[in-house]
């Protein structure tokens, strides 16, 4: 039901910013809280930040905490992710994803998303 269809990544160095975005098709992208995660070569793919249905609702993973802010603009269909202060362990592919299962809130696992983008990779040197 949702495609999603995030920018590209780029070629950062340590302490730049960087800011993806997430345009999802259809008109009920407001049904879905949106997340992002991201996947290091040999590792699994690990949760990011997510956003619930309204925008109310926020959470980030430990290490992005004071340097990521994820947004939405449900007029746009599309999810952000602002990504400042970069560091090399920062480096993967990011994607995007939509939670149908979400109500209020959001889920900060794989499993509790449906859809996904493509993933692009963003590398950040030192």
């Amino acid at each position: 039901q949702v495609q999603l269809v995030e920018s590209e990544g780029g070629l950062v160095q340590a302490g730049g910013s960087l800011t993806l975005s997430c345009a999802a098709s259809g008109r009920t992208f407001s049904s879905y809280a949106m997340g992002w995660f991201r996947q290091a070569p040999g590792k699994e793919r690990e949760f990011v930040a997510a956003i619930s249905r309204s925008g109310g609702s926020i959470g980030y993973e430990d290490s992005v905490k004071g340097r990521f802010t994820i947004s939405r603009d449900n007029a746009k269909n599309t999810v952000y992710l602002q990504m400042n202060s970069l560091k090399p362990e920062d480096t993967a592919v990011y994607y995007c994803a939509a939670s149908s299962i979400a109500r209020t809130y959001y889920f900060t696992s794989v499993g509790g998303y449906d859809y996904w983008g493509q993933g692009t990779q963003v590398t950040v040197s030192s």
